[in-house]
């Protein structure tokens, strides 16, 4: 989803005036930009900056370090494979590759259908139980090629 100028503007301020007297509200911020518009806009980064005072690459250099934030719409579901070295033990490239070959993207891309975008985590918590992968809000474990094709099936249908 694209914003327009004018409701990126009233999004960002609604935003921020919640925020208001929050200790270091970057983070917060920048996490209720991306829930609410699906990803943090460039064209937000001056306004943030503005609003909390600070120059637009110490708000760019946030956005850019933290992999959750993206700065352009995603897929109608996020599909993310944990790379974390517990994951990389247990064979997770052959899942990543699955993934990749499954929706016909790298990492960072949205499939041609605009239903699934592919990201690399580098951990989900759920070290016992990897190769992880989480698509939306529901976590994955033992996640192997043929499991993985099933659930992007499953998400594919319901969803």
């Amino acid at each position: 989803m694209t914003v327009a100028t004018d409701d990126l503007t009233e999004t960002i301020d609604r935003i921020v005036a919640a925020h208001a007297g929050v200790a270091g509200p970057l983070l917060p911020i920048l996490h209720a930009v991306q829930d609410a518009l699906g990803y943090v806009p460039p064209a937000s980064v001056p306004h943030i900056a503005e609003a909390l005072h600070l120059s637009r690459a110490e708000v760019h250099g946030v956005i850019s370090f933290y992999h959750y934030f993206r700065t352009h719409p995603a897929g109608r579901h996020v599909v993310q494979i944990c790379r974390a070295e517990a994951c990389q033990a247990v064979h997770c490239a052959d899942t990543e590759a699955a993934a990749r070959r499954a929706l016909g993207v790298e990492y960072g891309a949205t499939s041609a259908d605009g239903r699934f975008t592919l990201e690399p985590v580098y951990c989900l918590g759920n070290c016992a139980a990897g190769p992880s992968a989480m698509v939306g809000d529901r976590l994955y474990g033992r996640v192997t090629p043929d499991r993985l094709e099933e659930i992007l099936a499953e998400w594919s249908r319901a969803r």
